[in-house]
């Protein structure tokens, strides 16, 4: 079968197109055809080795697929430890979710990783509560723009994204948010990142901040908070590791520092069917509007990976591995 492999690291010039053997069940799995694979951030840094967990090579990257068992069945969609940027998969039956009839590949895909990120940064990691000031670094990404919607389906005060370009910010309100700050406002100094943050809030500190680009804007928006506030780090999309942060800075204030990875969810399937059943009703709904980034060939992933880190890009890309 056709599959995307890589044998080195390195950026989106790593990622081959090749014939490799039909993947075989395990126990408790079943083979899929897959109709669409999801291409997330997250993939960028496994094809670097520079992700939280150790890469090995080779590998075919990919965590997330929507598809039909080998000779027919329900359409699902599923979470995997890798290989999903490729014709079949095998999946854990416990990891993959049925899709209704008016959800589509993408949407549905939309959910699986960035959904249940979103949702789980606000419900379990944050604990938001009723009429509480969200901040949503990168609202018109694939977590954002789901984050945003949600924190105000589940009654946050105010809700604030970041976006880095006029028609991102005009997205992440279009889909929720109070207010909108151009994260460039940290590059030269993350004071003057706090201050917007704390005048998009009326002048006063935020409450919640999800964050994951790390450096500058980890750091305004730390300061940002409010006592008793949360910032919950999901990712490192600048590439720095933030310094430590020192006790007495969180004692002034009575801040907390959350850290976040859906891997480990995947232990605890429960946590996983808890947030794919509400946001795949929310969807079929018409309640939650997934944003779709684009549908690109497999034979394109260079490109897709390319429009990914140039911030080409929003809401969900896919792969069709059909073209």
């Amino acid at each position: 079968m056709r599959a995307v492999q890589i044998t080195r690291f390195g950026g989106p010039e790593v990622l081959d197109i090749v014939d490799v053997p039909e993947p075989e069940a395990g126990p408790g799995q079943k083979v899929y055809d897959v109709s669409t694979a999801g291409v997330n951030y997250a993939d960028t840094h496994q094809i670097e080795n520079s992700y939280l967990a150790a890469q090995q090579l080779p590998l075919v990257p990919g965590a997330e697929f929507v598809g039909t068992p080998v000779g027919g069945g329900q359409r699902v969609v599923g979470l995997l430890d890798g290989g999903g940027y490729a014709e079949k998969v095998a999946a854990n039956d416990v990891l993959t979710w049925p899709v209704p009839d008016g959800v589509s590949d993408e949407q549905a895909l939309s959910l699986v990783l960035q959904g249940t990120t979103a949702w789980h940064l606000l419900r379990t990691s944050a604990h938001l509560a009723e009429g509480e000031s969200v901040v949503v670094i990168a609202g018109a990404g694939g977590v954002g723009s789901l984050a945003v919607q949600l924190a105000r389906r589940w009654g946050a005060g105010r809700v604030i994204a970041t976006a880095s370009s006029p028609e991102k910010r005009e997205l992440a309100e279009s889909l929720g948010a109070h207010a909108t700050v151009d994260p460039a406002l940290a590059d030269g100094d993350p004071k003057a990142f706090t201050g917007a943050l704390r005048e998009a809030n009326g002048g006063k500190p935020v409450d919640i901040v999800l964050e994951m680009t790390g450096g500058n804007v980890f750091a305004g928006s730390l300061s940002a908070l409010a006592p008793f506030g949360r910032l919950v780090a999901y990712g490192m999309a600048a590439r720095t590791e933030t310094k430590a942060v020192p006790p007495g800075a969180l004692m002034q204030r009575s801040r907390a520092v959350i850290g976040f990875w859906l891997a480990h969810c995947m232990a605890r399937p429960q946590m996983l069917d808890a947030a794919m059943t509400d946001l795949l009703q929310q969807v079929a709904d018409g309640q939650l509007h997934p944003v779709i980034g684009g549908r690109y060939p497999l034979s394109e992933v260079r490109r897709a990976h390319e429009d990914l880190l140039a911030r080409r890009t929003t809401g969900k890309l896919v792969l069709d591995p059909a073209r």
